[in-house]
Formats: structure tokens, C-alpha cells, sequence
């Protein structure tokens, strides 16, 4: 960790110059200076004074932030092949999130897993051909590709593709139930 640069972000961070650090912490701009470009390193005291100025404390400053994925490649995907479906997981783990996106590419006259209802909402992107939404009860709601859905799942469904060719759609579940 190179705690120069650290406090230079912090300091930075808190809208604060060096002359306004040195008045807090009761320290030397010159000093102050040193430490951020990493050619003095201060005492464990002084590193207390400085944080304290800024708002922060030791075990803030010296905690590490475990650095989550934000961009998944194509080779991140796990894709699972049915008869009727495939399924691609295009987050790995997720559901351990708040939501879980598939891509689901559903064949010819066939239907995906049925979802039994839960508390939550859905969100789909029909990416390619048409699909119906068959909802407990009988009711049906057609969606062409570009067009989106967003329901609540306190109702069993399922997706039907009624075309002659498969079917794309981005399916997102919160919280997850794929």
C-alpha cells in the first residue's frame, strides 16, 4: 500500500489543500508534502493525527476493499443446454446478488422451466423472434423482439415461443430464481 497516495486521495477526497491538512493536523505543509509523494513515511502517531484531520482512523485507512467483478467476458458464461432451452448465466454467481440475468434462447413451439411464483419482479428484453407469457390461470401476453416485459411474480408462468425459429430474450429475476 503506498500510503502517500492514499492520504493524497483522502486528502483530495475532502475538498481539503495542504495548507488546510497542516492547519488541522498541526503538521508542516513541507512535511505533509513529503508523505504524499512517498519520500518520508510518517510515525504511527502522526499517521493518527493526519487521519483524524481527515475524518478517518487507522482501521479505516488500512482496510482493504475486496474488488468485485463489474465486466464478465463471454468466457465468464455458463450456459446450460436443454431440449427445449438454453440457458446462458452471463453473471457468474448471481444469485448470491439482488438480481439474476440470464439469456434464454428458446426453440421452436417450445416452452421454458415453468416459474412457480415468489415475491419478486422480472424484467425481459425479447432480443430475437416473439415470444407468449402464459400466466397461472390462462392469461397470455404476446412479446415481439425489441419489445420489454416487466411483471411481478406472484403468479406461476412460463414462456412460450409461438415462431418458426428460436427465440432470444434477456430474462431478469429479483431476487433470483433460475
Amino acid at each position: 500500500m503506498e500510503i502517500g497516495k492514499k492520504l493524497k486521495e483522502l486528502r483530495l477526497q475532502n475538498d481539503l489543500t495542504l495548507r488546510d491538512l497542516a492547519s488541522r493536523s498541526e503538521l508542516t505543509k513541507g512535511f505533509l508534502s513529503q508523505v504524499e509523494r512517498g519520500q518520508t513515511t510518517p510515525s504511527i502517531a502522526t499517521l493518527e493525527d493526519i487521519l483524524e484531520a481527515l475524518g478517518s482512523n487507522l482501521s479505516d485507512f488500512f482496510r482493504e476493499e475486496e474488488e468485485t467483478q463489474i465486466v464478465f467476458p463471454t468466457q465468464d458464461f455458463f450456459v446450460d443446454e436443454q431440449e427445449h432451452y438454453t440457458i446462458e448465466w452471463i453473471v457468474p454467481n448471481a444469485q448470491k446478488n439482488q438480481m439474476e440475468p440470464i439469456i434464454l434462447t428458446l426453440h421452436s413451439h417450445r416452452k421454458s422451466q415453468v416459474i412457480s411464483s415468489y415475491q419478486g419482479q422480472e424484467f425481459g428484453y425479447v432480443l430475437k423472434g416473439s415470444v407468449t407469457i402464459v400466466q397461472e390461470g390462462g392469461r397470455k401476453y404476446k412479446v415481439k423482439a425489441q419489445e420489454t416485459f416487466y411483471m411481478d411474480g406472484s403468479k406461476s408462468h412460463y414462456l412460450y415461443n409461438h415462431g418458426a425459429g428460436d427465440a432470444k430474450i434477456l430474462w431478469i429475476t429479483t431476487p433470483p430464481v433460475f
